[in-house]
């Protein structure tokens, strides 16, 4: 038993189709991990940028001045603020059009701000499905790995004579290697993907709950705006 059971010395003494699972498995961890803090940083800065413009928002600036910055600073906006540029552009052009009837402008501006809603929540959304896939098929490619390992371990034990626990233990550890590198990668894609996706159903409620309150807005003008045309 005075074998040197060290990791690097396992994985180089591995087969090579074992080798081939553990490269990928490695190379999926890597990818993961880069997904997992490139959407992090993404959900900063969108609850970053939605809270500056909610902020703006209730702060008593004219919707007319409103629009007329997200409109500028279209790239930089956030998806708050896009939604509400994309409800003000289709009431603006209802308006333009000489459309009076309340129930109309705001049944468009609503159904710009929700097909706005749907683009924005695909966007944050993106890469999710990524961290899904890896941490469900993470530990299954690894046991691939392992179970080819001891196949090929035990393999190479039939010719002997004589077995010992010396004689395998090697091999059956190789193979187990594929399976630890495996859920390595899966377990942090699993806490990632649970978090985001609890953080973007805050972002959802959130812009959601916006919508409304900005439809509530729209419909107290409109009110106002027929009152005095009486």
């Amino acid at each position: 038993m005075n074998q040197d059971l060290s990791i690097l010395q396992l994985v180089l003494g591995a087969s090579v189709v074992v080798q081939a699972v553990m490269l990928l498995l490695v190379l999926v961890s890597i990818t993961s991990w880069a997904a997992i803090f490139r959407k992090l940083f993404a959900l900063k800065r969108v609850n970053r940028l939605n809270d500056d413009f909610e902020r703006e928002f209730w702060s008593g600036t004219s919707l007319n001045d409103l629009f007329a910055s997200a409109a500028q600073n279209a790239k930089l906006a956030g998806p708050m603020e896009r939604i509400f540029a994309s409800g003000m552009r289709e009431y603006q052009k209802l308006r333009e059009r000489r459309i009076q009837d309340p129930g109309t402008l705001l049944d468009g501006a609503r159904r710009a701000m929700r097909a706005s809603y749907q683009r924005e929540v695909d966007a944050v959304e993106m890469n999710l499905s990524f961290l899904a896939s890896v941490g469900s098929v993470s530990p299954y490619v690894g046991l691939f790995g392992t179970v080819w390992g001891i196949m090929h371990a035990f393999t190479g034990l039939g010719a002997l004579q004589q077995v010992t626990l010396a004689t395998v233990a090697p091999g059956i550890a190789e193979a187990l290697v594929a399976t630890a590198i495996g859920l390595f990668a899966a377990i942090p894609a699993v806490v990632a993907y649970n978090r985001f996706a609890r953080d973007i159903d805050r972002v959802a409620i959130k812009l959601e709950t916006f919508i409304e309150e900005f439809s509530n807005i729209l419909q107290r003008n409109l009110g106002a705006h027929s009152a005095s045309g009486h």
